[in-house]
């Protein structure tokens, strides 16, 4: 598939980085109402382990020569499933989104045979604005996988709700890597039910964290003396005065006692320390733990949705 007559596509560098931030904002601000991306998180993109840009993004420019696409790969284990991203301004390069996913997916083809692998999963996500990129992928054979919810409460006036007889909800001890391999089982253990789960070595996992410089809004739960919970925080949102749970764990056999309620609350009281207006998080909403329930109870509702869609290309040469 190519593109317009007069548009031309090359390979990004670092150099395009603020080229690249335009469009992004752009497109999110059509998506979701707002840019979602900074240039630190452009620059790590393009610099991202088991990517190359001179093999796995391109540019799409319009005859002037303006940067008006970006399409790139996201893989940053090196294993499992590749997510493709294909940015476009909304005004200007709306028809640029189906050139650019079928180049992407014949790189991904290409990735899979490098890897020896017979075929690749891709997926691609889709918010509620994004008709015409819903329609482009299920033309090129994607199909629904599953939808995502993010969720958010606003963090004035919180009741002040102790933890459950038996719980205890402290911050992670950092420099204790006992703790911290504990506070990866716990995690692994709580997905391991989950239908994407792909289970992480802690080695891996202790690198893919890097250097947090919010451990104080990581907290684990113990009950009776036991660690039975954890819960980790990012930063992804402070640009919108928003601390954000990647993600929170309870083993099953803790599950139902209190255990995630009273994680969430205490995170939710350090995010309010520390002047956040909002706490937020997203939902798997395939996940067989069903928590919908659990956050609806500690105030956070629904906003906004996304759609994942995915498809199996076979390795180049298949």
């Amino acid at each position: 598939m190519t593109l317009p007559a007069g548009w031309t596509a090359r390979r990004p560098t670092l150099d395009d980085v603020p080229a690249i931030l335009a469009v992004v904002h752009a497109a999110d601000t059509f998506a979701i109402g707002y840019p979602d991306f900074d240039a630190e998180d452009v620059e790590e993109a393009l610099t991202a382990p088991h990517f190359d840009p001179s093999r796995d993004s391109w540019l799409a420019l319009d005859p002037d020569g303006t940067v008006v696409g970006w399409a790139t790969v996201d893989n940053p284990t090196g294993v499992g499933r590749e997510f493709v991203e294909v940015y476009v301004d909304p005004e200007r390069g709306a028809t640029l989104r189906a050139p650019l996913l079928a180049r992407q997916l014949d790189r991904v083809a290409e990735r899979a045979a490098e890897r020896r692998l017979p075929a690749l999963t891709v997926r691609c996500a889709v918010f509620a604005p994004e008709r015409d990129w819903d329609r482009d992928l299920r033309a090129a054979g994607f199909t629904l996988a599953k939808r995502y919810v993010r969720m958010r409460c606003p963090l004035a006036d919180l009741p002040a709700e102790p933890a459950p007889v038996g719980v205890t909800v402290r911050p992670v001890r950092f420099d204790d890597e006992a703790e911290l391999r504990e506070f990866h089982r716990i995690h692994d253990i709580a997905f391991g039910d989950t239908p994407d789960h792909e289970p992480l070595s802690y080695d891996r996992w202790r690198a893919r964290i890097g250097d947090v410089t919010a451990w104080d809004e990581w907290f684990v739960a113990e009950v009776d003396g036991v660690l039975a919970g954890a819960l980790q925080s990012s930063d992804q949102a402070l640009d919108r005065q928003e601390g954000w749970v990647k993600s929170l764990s309870v083993l099953p056999a803790y599950r139902r006692r209190g255990v995630g309620a009273a994680l969430l609350r205490r995170a939710f009281a350090r995010y309010a320390d520390k002047g956040r207006q909002f706490a937020g998080l997203g939902v798997d909403l395939t996940n067989p733990t069903a928590p919908l329930s659990l956050y609806r109870s500690v105030g956070l509702r629904e906003t906004e949705w996304t759609d994942m869609y995915e498809r199996v290309v076979p390795a180049a040469g298949v």
